[in-house]
């Protein structure tokens, strides 16, 4: 039987986490990231609805260099953010993604988008953690309960030396329940009482959040800090104050995305905090060394990240190669 004559294969959130590990998947955006992958400006469509305002994304990505057609792929992630699910116990990010062969255009496979989303996300923040955070960098907060926070601690943790994680969310039952979560699985994590004590003494400070205000405030990081920024996907959303901005050494994963999109460096450009010329690095430039990462222990560096195609098709190509 070819692979024409097959059904595209149905992988669910089990089948990726069985496929995917966070070195792996680190390492496959690095290399992804280096590589030679086509990317066209996402499809970003507003959903008009009774409350908040609807989101579909269609984003596609192929690979171009591969001599041998078993390495080309195409692929599409086709996804919906519809923000007040929650008030219905229902996630905000649904999805599928289809892998499809890059020399032939056939379905491959038909992946549970909203797993894979989070694991690629996670893994884009870790990536860059790992020019970015101090080697040494052993505690970890994590800002926000949600669906990305286990992945991210997960993440940071397959690239730093983390001994110590923290956690703080607006709700505390959220935060209680996150905690047990990652202990269950063998991760011990403390759930702080004040954000600003526990941002601090933090050597990482991650957040996924939904917040419309800045939660993190710059004065509160410490000389060495890094503060991976992944909550913000809208130009009014955002989690950092201008003082953060300010005084952070700036990277994103792609300039195109993240300056357009993401209300922490959107807003303060707008108001000329900052310019386009401070964002020191994106993702292609500092996996190809061509931006400089972290340069000394005493800088306090900022990574925002939007998503990209990219990273989809990157983790999409590792699920199918693991798991075939």
């Amino acid at each position: 039987m070819t692979v024409a004559d097959k059904p595209p294969r149905s992988l669910d959130a089990d089948a990726i986490a069985a496929a995917l590990t966070y070195p792996a998947l680190v390492e496959a955006l690095r290399e992804a990231f280096r590589g030679d992958i086509t990317v066209p400006v996402r499809h970003h469509h507003a959903v008009p609805q009774p409350g908040s305002e609807a989101t579909l994304l269609l984003m596609p990505a192929w690979t171009t260099s591969a001599a041998d057609p078993a390495g080309r792929f195409l692929g599409c992630k086709i996804a919906t953010v519809f923000p007040d699910n929650a008030a219905a116990g229902k996630p905000s990010l649904h999805g599928i993604y289809l892998l499809m062969s890059g020399a032939t255009g056939e379905p491959l496979a038909l992946m549970d988008a909203r797993a894979l989303t989070a694991w690629r996300t996670a893994a884009a923040s870790a990536l860059a953690a790992s020019y970015l955070a101090r080697p040494d960098a052993s505690h970890l907060l994590m800002i926000g309960a949600g669906t990305l926070a286990p992945h991210l601690v997960r993440a940071h943790a397959a690239v730093r030396p983390i001994t110590r994680i923290t956690l703080w969310n607006r709700t505390h039952g959220r935060a209680v329940s996150l905690a047990f979560g990652l202990a269950v699985t063998g991760i011990q994590v403390e759930i702080a009482e004040d954000l600003e004590a526990a941002v601090r003494d933090a050597d990482i400070v991650s957040c996924a959040t939904l917040a419309t205000a800045p939660i993190v405030r710059g004065k509160w990081l410490k000389a060495g800090a890094h503060l991976d920024l992944v909550g913000g996907f809208t130009p009014k959303m955002r989690e950092a104050d201008n003082d953060a901005v300010k005084r952070a050494r700036l990277y994103v994963d792609t300039r195109a995305g993240a300056l357009k999109e993401a209300g922490d460096l959107a807003i303060p450009l707008r108001s000329r905090v900052i310019t386009a010329k401070d964002i020191r690095g994106d993702l292609f430039e500092l996996c190809r060394g061509k931006a400089k990462g972290r340069t000394s222990d005493k800088h306090v560096t900022l990574f925002k990240s939007v998503g990209t195609a990219i990273e989809d098709l990157a983790a999409a190509m590792l699920v199918w190669k693991t798991g075939s």
